[in-house]
């Protein structure tokens, strides 16, 4: 008989591997050369540096390399600082999520944690929605002939914000199903015979 609900041991364990993703996507955003490049791939720009010309892979962007650096603007320093708040809160969660799955008593951390997480998914938006507005104020409104796409970098922390607002739903959620958790929850049948 097939059979996985949050009774279950090993399915208990998926919201904080779901955490382990948005984690990963995270870091990704935040060390990622690529959130935005231009159609003719003569400029790319990542959440800290400004390169007028594509610089390969083991480019770190730098002075030396020709590049300007984004922290020099407010907008800037706003759009890492929110996204690292996010990226730290989202760890502290994932941490505070093993204690609250190991053991019975600590389950009211879940909703603490899920309230978290949406602090940390609001953090993750304003960073995603500065970034853009204001990159495209002070650098690209002026050239309206080359085409700027938002790329993989960007992505992954957009990624990682829907992750911790479905994470932060479900962790939200899970309080009201604490006998299924505990195993205390008697089964229940979908049929009942006539």
């Amino acid at each position: 008989m097939f059979r996985c609900g949050m009774d279950c041991e090993r399915c208990r364990w998926i919201l904080p591997m779901l955490l382990v993703c948005a984690i990963t996507f995270d870091i990704l955003a935040l060390t990622g050369r690529g959130w935005l490049e231009s159609s003719t791939k003569i400029q790319t720009s990542s959440l800290w540096w400004k390169c007028p010309q594509e610089v390969g892979p083991s480019g770190t962007g730098s002075f030396e390399e020709g590049c300007e650096t984004l922290m020099h603007y407010a907008w800037g320093r706003a759009a890492a600082a929110t996204l690292m708040c996010g990226c730290i809160i989202l760890v502290i969660c994932f941490v505070l999520s093993f204690f609250a799955l190991c053991g019975p008593q600590m389950l009211v951390f879940l909703r603490v944690i899920g309230a978290l997480l949406a602090l940390a998914a609001v953090f993750q938006i304003i960073s995603l929605v500065i970034y853009p507005v204001m990159y495209t104020r002070q650098f690209l409104q002026a050239d309206i002939v080359t085409r700027y796409y938002y790329n993989w970098a960007y992505g992954f922390g957009w990624a990682a914000t829907i992750i911790m607002i479905g994470c932060a739903f479900f962790f939200c959620c899970l309080p009201n199903y604490e006998d299924d958790l505990l195993g205390n929850a008697k089964p229940r049948y979908f049929y009942t015979s006539s």
